[in-house]
């Protein structure tokens, strides 16, 4: 688990990766920070502008050190995200940056049909993989979209690029992990750990 403090870092190292590339296509170096950013852990970076998503891209799995894993993933999701066009200069002063850190994905060893009662709405994110098909879905989406255990399921697989039900198949993959949330209140400001484990499928 990362304190607060570290979730401030890891979210100004983001912005500052973020920006650095954005006006200079510069990378920084995760240098100076705490030994937790030294760990191997999955990340991700989501953009959002004026409350839309501008932006995410990171690492599921633990395959890198955190900090390096934060300013690609931040980098990644400024210009790689095929979903969205570059973000250019002007765009930073309106976008917050949020950065999710996950657990190591484990595999439900259960029969398929319990799954939809194991799903803990806003404290697990999902991965599904069915042969080359692979897609995630991180633990805030479903109470933001207002999904139930059932249909996040079934929208992880849909963004697989599978159908709804795929997650039936006994050949398909579902992953869970958890996360810790940190967030910007607004652009540039206030950094806050989200929760949404106490709520049940609302917004």
């Amino acid at each position: 688990m990362l304190t607060l403090q570290d979730g401030r870092i890891a979210v100004r190292l983001a912005r500052e990766a973020l920006t650095t590339y954005v006006e200079e296509r510069k990378t920084i170096e995760a240098n100076g920070l705490p030994p937790v950013f030294d760990e191997p852990r999955g990340v991700f970076v989501t953009l959002h502008m004026e409350g839309e998503l501008r932006g995410c891209i990171g690492y599921p799995y633990p395959v890198m050190p955190l900090g390096k894993a934060i300013v690609d993933s931040a980098i990644n999701a400024s210009s790689r995200d095929p979903r969205f066009p570059r973000v250019r200069p002007g765009e930073l002063k309106r976008i917050e940056v949020e950065v999710t850190i996950l657990t190591k994905p484990k595999t439900y060893d259960v029969p398929k049909k319990k799954l939809p009662e194991l799903v803990r709405v806003g404290k697990d994110g999902l991965i599904v993989t069915k042969g080359p098909f692979s897609g995630l879905l991180l633990p805030q989406v479903a109470p933001e979209w207002g999904f139930d255990s059932l249909e996040f399921l079934s929208q992880t697989c849909v963004k697989a690029g599978l159908p709804p039900d795929a997650w039936l198949d006994e050949d398909t993959e579902v992953q869970h992990f958890e996360a810790q949330i940190f967030a910007e209140v607004a652009p540039g400001r206030e950094v806050i750990e989200k929760s949404y484990s106490d709520t049940s499928c609302g917004t």
